[in-house]
């Protein structure tokens, strides 16, 4: 039944075999599977870091003890795990016959559709699991699909106020059901098990746990702290740097601005329109001169226009099809009518993420362009058939969810051999470890409503949860927005004081009637701090200097993401474990240790209750009162200002 291996236990019964290794500090790695265990299977998990293992076996029983965590395993291969005598997480059977923990169903050709089955508990909550649009911070009792779509983001780690963390590590599409009679994990077509649980002092601490075993975030650079200015789209080089000198003029921070799709020749070209952008190392130079980078929107798409299509067709670096020849979506391009068929390329392929980065090398890092938009690297299938894919890596339903990872990973590799030493891409999906590859999130594609900015709150905060420090949203929403509306003009502020304490400061949005008619001459109405009236762009205007002021402070946040995996934006309960209100609070945050954010996310609203955590007392910086914690109290919050409360002591500029 039982075999001690090094740092681990492994047991078999019939052709089940589970192998159990200490992984990490406080960590245990669990793979499972029939008759043989695979090593060729990809996932967040790297090469096993150095572990302190205890290994006992004794009699119908096996122990694991790596730190804080101990793994039990019955001689029928029931799994638990315990911090000291306190079970944690349970493996439970969905009936006492059949099926066990564990179920193999086969699919065919070796693969399965696997479930791995956990005891519920009724006062369990999980948070994390990447970035969703349910408008849950606590998803206890959600259904999750484990796969990536626009503005639904699939990272298979959970950490839950049981006091442990957990990664599904499995690229595989499936779903994680945290129902009322057990947590299920079901990959709808792969070979075997894999899994990784820690344990901690706290939600900080399994934080950091994680970013051990799947990599830390780089440091953030220091430019990507400032204003990011974005719209759909800026048509030619002398309309951005129109908005640029405009930004200059007016004497406004900015740090960042973008140019975004339909900048290319073809789709899969990956170079500037010379009939658009008829000197982009001429716009390069003079924007590094007024202290902003540009950034280019690089699309994973190769359109059959483009001159690079047929190369990689014929070396096989166009993701295939199960059935069918390799189109993935329908997309517009430069020179024709009607939507073209799309394909995407491999980047689970180290040959063809090459390929494309020398392209982005030559045409656009040689310009110095340093900053990159991964925009609809989900990727954005048309239709979402994932298991109709075949990846270099394997099937689309064994792996699909790892490609913005990889997507991201190319970059990282690419800029980091041309001598470059910082990192960041923005991307619309991530997965699992995409953090060690200087990948941000944003939010995708979302409405321009109140009703999206509260939803975004509660996704912020589990995008931090599960691991990606770097996050950021379209400041006013993706899809429309009036700006002759005064509602939607409020809306404007509340964003955008929401989005001054986010880890990234970026506003984008298409500011006309939306049409899913995308072309190549469209573009989006005015998206400038200064289009949305005399009486909003004072206020705007405010939020810049005032993020501004956050820099250093930002940045002090961004070095213990790096160093420790904290993420800079996260919910109370990070920092006050022991308050259990804290953990109820889902539409607050603090920003780094010592900023607590209450924004504002109803129309009209002048004022709105705050929570004070347990254990500090409360600055408010606009009018020096102090409040103890452990209480509610109600904030004033005129159209000028975002109940923000400072932690007694702190020195942060808020204020002035």
């Amino acid at each position: 039944m039982f075999n001690e291996i090094e740092d681990g236990i492994e047991w078999r019964g019939g052709h089940q075999v589970v192998r159990a290794q200490a992984w990490g500090p406080d960590g245990i790695r669990v793979r499972a599977g029939l008759s043989v265990l695979r090593e060729d299977i990809p996932g967040a998990l790297g090469d096993r870091p150095p572990s302190r293992a205890e290994v006992r076996v004794d009699g119908d029983t096996a122990v694991l003890v790596s730190g804080g965590l101990t793994l039990e395993v019955t001689d029928d291969g029931m799994l638990r795990f315990l911090r000291g005598s306190e079970e944690l997480v349970a493996e439970e059977r969905a009936h006492f016959w059949w099926p066990g923990p564990r179920v193999y169903t086969s699919t065919g050709h070796g693969y399965y559709r696997i479930e791995q089955r956990f005891r519920a508990h009724d006062d369990e909550r999980f948070f994390g699991l990447g970035q969703h649009t349910h408008g849950l911070l606590d998803q206890k009792g959600a259904v999750i699909d484990l796969v990536q779509r626009n503005a639904e983001v699939s990272i298979p780690f959970t950490v839950s106020s049981r006091g442990y963390g957990f990664l599904w590590n499995s690229p595989a599409t499936g779903r994680v059901e945290l129902a009322g009679n057990g947590t299920r994990w079901v990959s709808d077509s792969a070979r075997q098990i894999d899994y990784w649980v820690t344990t901690g002092d706290g939600p900080a601490r399994i934080m950091e746990h994680y970013a051990d075993v799947t990599g830390h975030a780089p440091m953030l650079p220091e430019y990507a702290s400032g204003f990011w200015q974005c719209k759909l789209r800026y048509r030619t080089q002398d309309e951005l740097m129109g908005v640029a000198r405009e930004y200059r003029r007016r004497g406004l921070p900015l740090s960042v601005i973008v140019s975004d799709f339909f900048h290319w020749t073809h789709l899969g070209d990956w170079r500037f329109d010379p009939a658009e952008w008829p000197d982009p190392k001429a716009m390069v130079d003079e924007l590094r001169e007024m202290g902003v980078e540009l950034m280019v929107s690089v699309w994973p798409s190769v359109s059959p226009l483009s001159e690079n299509y047929d190369e990689m067709l014929r070396k096989g670096y166009l993701v295939a099809t199960e059935q069918g020849p390799p189109v993935h979506a329908d997309w517009a391009d430069k020179g024709v009518d009607a939507q073209v068929q799309v394909s995407f390329y491999d980047p689970t392929n180290p040959d063809a993420r090459a390929y494309v980065w020398e392209r982005v090398r030559r045409n656009y890092h040689a310009l110095g362009i340093r900053t990159w938009w991964l925009d609809a690297c989900e990727p954005e299938l048309k239709p979402g058939h994932p298991e109709n894919l075949r990846y270099h890596a394997g099937p689309g339903t064994e792996v699909g969810n790892i490609y913005p990872a990889e997507h991201a990973r190319g970059f990282h590799e690419g800029m980091l051999a041309a001598g470059e030493s910082e990192v960041i891409t923005l991307c619309r999906s991530a997965w699992a470890g995409s953090q060690r590859h200087g990948a941000a999130l944003w939010s995708g594609d979302i409405p321009a409503t109140f009703a999206s900015l509260r939803t975004q709150i509660r996704a912020g905060l589990n995008v931090a949860m599960s691991g990606i420090p770097w996050w950021t949203t379209d400041i006013g929403g993706f899809h429309g927005g009036d700006q002759e509306s005064p509602e939607y003009r409020e809306l404007m502020v509340r964003w955008f004081q929401y989005g001054v304490f986010c880890p990234l400061f970026r506003l984008h949005g298409y500011r006309e009637p939306f049409s899913h008619d995308l072309h190549p001459g469209m573009s989006g109405g005015p998206n400038e701090v200064w289009s949305y009236g005399e009486e909003v762009y004072p206020l705007l205007r405010d939020m810049l200097f005032l993020r501004e002021r956050l820099r250093p402070y930002v940045m002090e946040q961004m070095r213990a993401a790096h160093e420790r995996g904290l993420p800079p934006m996260r919910p109370l309960f990070v920092d006050f474990p022991d308050d259990t209100r804290a953990w109820e609070v889902d539409d607050q945050f603090l920003f780094g240790p010592d900023v607590l954010v209450a924004p504002v996310a109803e129309y009209g609203a002048r004022s709105r209750e705050v929570y004070l955590p347990e254990g500090a007392a409360w600055t408010d910086p606009w009018t020096g009162a102090v409040h103890r914690g452990g209480g509610v109290v109600e904030l004033d919050a005129p159209l000028d200002r975002v109940p923000v409360l400072l932690r007694e002591g702190a020195d942060v500029p808020i204020a002035g």
